[in-house]
């Protein structure tokens, strides 16, 4: 075949000598020899060998023996490989088939964190594995929850979280982010409750409480996702929607009624929207992020119901997942800044296309708070403030901090201000085009900007310091708030005169109250905080961000008036939101408070997902 390529390339070309050709054929053997598949530090897969393609899934939700049982079928493409390695942790392996014939399998040593790799005999013609399975009770995505943990408390509640590797202790798969597959799935449940997944959804119950998913677009296995419960759908436009308990739906639908307009937006920079619909569905309180960006379906907290829209960014956030994350994924966790760096960039531009560039500035200046905590944070460990990171060996979920988040916006930023907003917009929108529905790594994509911008512009702009040093270049974009400036001067006045002048603060926002929260001196007196207490009730505050800070604040500065110890230790009993949790634990170890800590935790934990039980038992030293 070799032969035939060669002859052919030099009769059609007719170009230099046979040396050339020769050349021109090692050069072609080289390119096709290379791995389609980055080295992964976080699977037992070798996708090079044999990889999945697509999968039908089957399963059956169990409430009363809180498992889920079924078979997962998967499409292969094999590469005249004899065995095919996918990832499992904590399933019970009923048996395997190839081509619907039994066969052998071998499940290989345990590992703590990446669990254990599945090795699947096949032959080099199989076109399909079969894996009967079951889930067990130490399966780490999924949270069962009681009525009495529900909103509406009459039924039982069923989510999964699969970032970052948590789908292989429900489905048995090739757990890597660069591993992208379509999938259908057949999901049975009890008749009174209802199903929905990263796919294709219902919108009303059906009878017998069986029902039927397709997602037609490839995407990586942390983005399959499945809640089971009593909820109800509430449309906003034709392609968006939310989905709550019935008790929550209208406040929900009120909330979150902009989203429409912001997809308008998000298409308005960065082009069409690949995933047809954006719902949303609010899980219950011990769900352990802001939200999740499931395709099609993102999950959230409740804690972002505030009743006045100003906790929205998180919907914005996850809706720019669309297109940085699930459009164009990192490779692996080590370039986990190129998922969550564009996107907070990403919402940035979303909410000021939508609120004002105030409001984005105030974010952005929260946002840099957050970054300078977490930096010092690493002070003793300042390799973890790199963007790029190397976590072999480790739990992915080290690295999903403000780093990724925080400094990667910040590089994006500073890189827009230097390139110019329009050179760098055609820039996100070649690369969101020319990278759809694959994957790329933190090397590659330094390749494209230098090639797409840099070069192509004549832009000098130190991206590699940025990426791959510690901490943040001097050459950082400074964001700017006037009214962040006038909070300032309003608190440092309140506390000169000892006394408050409510007008001031008539009209502030969210943001405001939590950047004048945030910015408390170190040496605040208890009368201060008394007074502050008295007269904006902060420690009963409704909207959940701010009661966050202040309970910080009130352990960091040892004040327990107006029965606040009780309300952080409802706050922390009811709410499983990582951020918010991890937080106010950090700040009772910080300030050697961590038996009080520990005899709260102890009520709270059983509440908790184990994505935040896992990140609290290492703040508090809890022995697992």
């Amino acid at each position: 075949m070799k032969k035939v390529i060669t002859l052919l390339v030099c009769a059609i070309l007719l170009l230099g000598s046979c040396a050339d050709t020769k050349k021109e054929k090692i050069e072609l053997k080289q390119e096709t020899s290379l791995p389609k598949y980055e080295e992964e530090p976080h699977s037992f897969a070798q996708p090079n060998k044999a990889v999945i393609k697509h999968l039908d899934l089957d399963i059956d939700v169990d409430f009363e023996k809180e498992i889920i049982k079924g078979s997962a079928t998967y499409q292969i493409e094999n590469n005249n490989a004899s065995e095919i390695v996918l990832d499992v942790k904590f399933l019970e392996i009923e048996n395997v088939q190839a081509d619907g014939v039994d066969t052998d399998f071998l499940l290989g040593n345990f590992d703590e964190y990446m669990g254990q790799p599945l090795k699947i005999d096949i032959q080099k013609t199989t076109k399909t594995i079969t894996i009967q399975y079951k889930t067990t009770n130490k399966t780490e995505a999924l949270q069962w929850l009681s009525p009495q943990q529900t909103a509406d408390k009459t039924h039982p509640f069923l989510f999964t979280q699969g970032q970052a590797i948590l789908t292989r202790t429900w489905i048995p798969i090739q757990d890597s982010p660069q591993i992208r597959i379509t999938y259908n799935a057949t999901v049975s449940v009890p008749s009174d409750l209802m199903a929905v997944m990263s796919a294709e959804n219902p919108k009303e119950k059906t009878e017998n409480g069986e029902y039927q998913f397709k997602m037609k677009q490839p995407i990586s296995p942390y983005l399959i996702a499945l809640a089971v419960g009593d909820i109800e759908y509430k449309a906003i436009s034709d392609r968006t929607g939310v989905y709550a308990e019935k008790s929550m739906v209208d406040a929900v639908h009120n909330e979150f009624s902009d989203m429409e307009k912001m997809v308008v937006a998000a298409e308005k920079l960065y082009g069409k929207y690949a995933w047809e619909q954006f719902d949303v569905i609010v899980l219950p309180p011990s769900f352990p992020f802001g939200g999740m960006e499931n395709p099609r379906l993102t999950f959230a907290t409740p804690t972002l119901i505030a009743g006045d829209k100003s906790l929205t960014s998180v919907i914005a956030h996850e809706l720019a997942h669309s297109w940085s994350g699930n459009l164009v994924t990192n490779s692996t966790w080590d370039d986990f800044w190129l998922n969550e760096g564009f996107t907070v960039y990403f919402e940035t531009r979303i909410m000021e296309e939508l609120y004002g560039v105030d409001r984005a500035n105030m974010l952005a200046l929260i946002s840099r708070q957050s970054l300078d905590d977490e930096i010092e944070s690493f002070k003793a460990t300042p390799d973890e403030t790199k963007l790029k990171l190397n976590l072999k060996g480790r739990n992915p979920d080290d690295g999903m901090n403000s780093i990724a988040y925080e400094k990667g916006y910040l590089f994006l930023r500073t890189l827009e201000e230097t390139a110019g907003r329009e050179k760098f917009d055609k820039f996100l929108n070649n690369y969101f085009q020319t990278h759809a529905f694959s994957t790329i790594s933190t090397e590659k994509f330094i390749v494209f900007l230098n090639e797409n911008l840099l070069i192509k512009d004549d832009i000098k702009f130190n991206a590699e310091e940025w990426i791959y040093k510690a901490g943040v270049p001097d050459n950082q974009a400074v964001a700017k708030s006037d009214k962040f400036d006038k909070v300032l001067e309003a608190l440092t006045q309140f506390i000169a005169n000892n006394k408050v002048d409510v007008k001031i603060t008539e009209n502030w926002t969210t943001q405001e109250w939590v950047y004048f929260v945030r910015n408390f001196p170190k040496d605040i007196n208890k009368k201060h905080l008394a007074m502050f207490d008295k007269t904006f009730n902060l420690t009963n505050a409704t909207n959940s961000y701010i009661a966050m800070v202040w309970y910080e604040q009130s352990i960091n500065h040892d004040y327990r008036g107006n029965n606040v110890d009780k309300k952080i230790e409802d706050f922390l009993i009811t709410v499983g939101r990582r951020w918010y949790v991890s937080t106010i634990f950090k700040a009772y170890q910080r300030n050697n408070k961590t038996k009080e800590a520990l005899l709260i935790y102890e009520k709270a934990r059983p509440n908790y997902h184990s994505v935040t039980i896992n990140t609290i038992d290492d703040i508090l030293g809890v022995k697992k």
